[in-house]
């Protein structure tokens, strides 16, 4: 009997904890709003985490002739013997011959620094040329030219079309001309005076 009553006792005490109910989780607004996003027509939709796509986490990268064929580089070009499928560059490129359609930085090649479109930085080699677009910079050479001309052309032959800045060399020419030429013949097709040894100014 008082074995009996002992089970009744601790059945009596153990019952009502084992079967209290367990405390609510609480649940913010914050929570809510991370698992759910607003859709295009302004609806809520559930977000789902989707694993992500691998990111380079260093752009700049080296190129050594057409290798590789990227329309985009950032970081060096090794142009031996020559690169020219690159068509953005970036950085700085140096070699024999460099060719590309856009850049931006440094280019120390040899033979020729070749910019189809515009340029932003220094060209230094034999032949220098941006053909269609824009030079803001610095070209050094023996033959420099380029359609449009912002800032230095320092070498023995410098071509422009429309010339802000300064032309130095042996012979200088531009269609238009917003600064100074130094040299031997000084042309400035646009110019009260067209043609001034050693020094011709153009405003």
């Amino acid at each position: 009997m008082k074995k009996l009553i002992a089970i009744a006792a601790l059945a009596a005490f153990a019952l009502p904890s084992w079967a209290a109910p367990a405390e609510p989780e609480v649940v913010t607004v914050e929570d809510v709003a991370e698992d759910l996003a607003t859709d295009d027509n302004g609806g809520l939709e559930v977000k789902v985490d989707a694993p992500r796509k691998n990111v380079a986490l260093w752009p700049a990268f080296i190129a050594i002739w057409d290798f590789p064929e990227t329309p985009d580089l950032v970081g060096l070009r090794i142009t031996v013997p020559c690169s020219t499928k690159q068509e953005n560059v970036t950085g700085f490129d140096v070699g024999l011959w460099g060719r590309s359609e856009y850049f931006e930085g440094v280019q120390l090649n040899v033979l020729r620094n070749d910019v189809r479109d515009s340029c932003a930085g220094i060209q230094v080699g034999c032949y220098n040329s941006v053909a269609r677009g824009d030079l803001f910079g610095i070209q050094v050479g023996l033959w420099n030219e380029s359609m449009s001309h912002r800032g230095v052309q320092f070498g023995l032959i410098n071509v422009s079309g429309d010339s802000q800045g300064l032309q130095i060399g042996l012979i200088n020419r531009s269609e238009t001309m917003y600064g100074f030429q130094l040299g031997l013949v000084n042309i400035i097709r646009d110019a009260e005076f067209q043609f001034m040894p050693i020094l011709n100014v153009g405003f």
